[in-house]
């Protein structure tokens, strides 16, 4: 299992493997869970990464996890060798399909220097009262991890509307990191 659970090492390894067989382990409830209790999970930790290390570590752990994640999810669930329009398509259909959010590609350059997404009914932060953050830091790791997978390139992936903010929709630009 690669001792993504072993709390004595330093070398622990998320990989989608390490998820499980989730139709035996879970015969009677499913795959499915309620999207409140995903935010339970995912607010509670951010409260606590907060309180220890400060807003601006918080988020950029988060984003980091999301990195680490996308990477995994296209790996897993995507075809790297298909055209960048049938990629993108893919991952709409899986987002949706997993009910994780709409997908909509707004906006790409000819050389994917900049490409701008944007997410419906997103898992993270659609119908949360408005605060006037842009709370998707998981997001943008995510979409960043996902894009590596395909382009072999880093990017920095900044949120630009966020339900959060009040927006009825997630905005992302997507910039190609030119200094790697």
């Amino acid at each position: 299992m690669n001792a993504i659970f072993n709390k004595n090492s330093s070398s622990k390894k998320y990989q989608w493997k390490n998820l499980g067989n989730i139709s035996i382990g879970r015969p009677d409830l499913g795959d499915t869970v309620p999207v409140a209790i995903y935010r339970q999970l995912e607010f509670s930790l951010i409260e606590v990464l907060t309180r220890r290390y400060g807003s601006k570590e918080a988020n950029d752990i988060f984003r980091e996890a999301g990195f680490i994640a996308g990477v995994e999810f296209a790996r897993f669930h995507l075809n790297t060798q298909a055209s960048f329009d049938e990629y993108i398509g893919e991952l709409y259909e899986v987002l949706y399909k997993l009910k994780i959010g709409i997908l909509k590609l707004e906006h790409v350059d000819s050389d994917f220097k900049e490409i701008i997404v944007s997410i419906a009914d997103d898992l993270d932060c659609s119908g949360l009262p408005p605060t006037n953050e842009m709370v998707c830091d998981y997001d943008e790791g995510f979409l960043a991890g996902v894009l590596k997978v395909y382009t072999g390139e880093d990017y920095t992936v900044t949120e630009i509307n966020c339900w959060a903010n009040g927006d009825r929709i997630c905005r992302f630009r997507c910039i190609k990191d030119q200094n790697k």
